[in-house]
């Protein structure tokens, strides 16, 4: 009875930040209108690794609240790739990517070797996107537009999803997933949190 309590609390929990987790990026972006240290590779990698994982839990039936999220995930990364696409000058290109990304969805449920290989890869498709924003940070050292809420909330996510996959489906690939994004969400939220204090203290130096 106790697990039931805790795995529905973590499933509901999980879902209602998901239903908020990208506002706190998506209004800062919209404030600045600029989207400096945000990384278009991140988004579009992490966008794909997105897909791939939740067409890979409908297509083996796995229980919708193990995977709810991630279509409300989607629909947010998509409205900040339009934000970073249109203060990028770039917004002609949004319908580019979204033939490829739909294009590349369909094709993941065609046979069964490409969405077992495709979830095979997708753990090193969402680490990959958590290191180009790294990157993105490391190089502008300039965190300034970048929601640290908004990467303290996944980190939540991933460990209440550790817990969850735990109990229900005991996938190994999918423990792993959440497992290496909890490290690498943490990482991301640390640098954010260095960078900002460091802009911080430079303001109030030059004050």
């Amino acid at each position: 009875m106790q697990t039931d309590t805790l795995l529905h609390a973590a499933n509901f929990s999980t879902l209602f930040v998901c239903m908020v987790l990208k506002f706190p990026q998506i209004f800062v972006l919209m404030r600045a209108k600029s989207s400096t240290g945000v990384s278009l590779n991140s988004l579009l990698l992490e966008l794909t690794g997105f897909i791939v994982f939740v067409t890979y839990q409908m297509y083996y039936d796995y229980p919708p609240p193990t995977y709810l999220e991630y279509p409300i995930l989607i629909a947010q990364d998509v409205i900040l790739l339009l934000l970073i696409l249109r203060y990028n000058g770039s917004l002609r290109y949004s319908i580019i990517y979204a033939l490829v990304f739909v294009g590349g969805w369909r094709l993941l449920t065609v046979e069964k070797w490409i969405i077992d290989s495709a979830m095979s890869m997708c753990t090193f498709i969402s680490a990959a996107s958590k290191f180009a924003q790294l990157q993105c940070l490391w190089r502008s050292k300039d965190a300034g537009q970048v929601s640290a809420l908004s990467w303290a909330m996944a980190t939540y996510t991933c460990m209440a999803r550790i817990y969850t996959t735990t109990v229900t489906t005991g996938d190994m690939q999918v423990l792993v997933r959440f497992i290496v994004m909890t490290l690498l969400n943490m990482w991301v939220l640390l640098t954010v949190l260095y960078y900002q204090r460091r802009s911080s203290s430079s303001s109030k130096k030059k004050d």
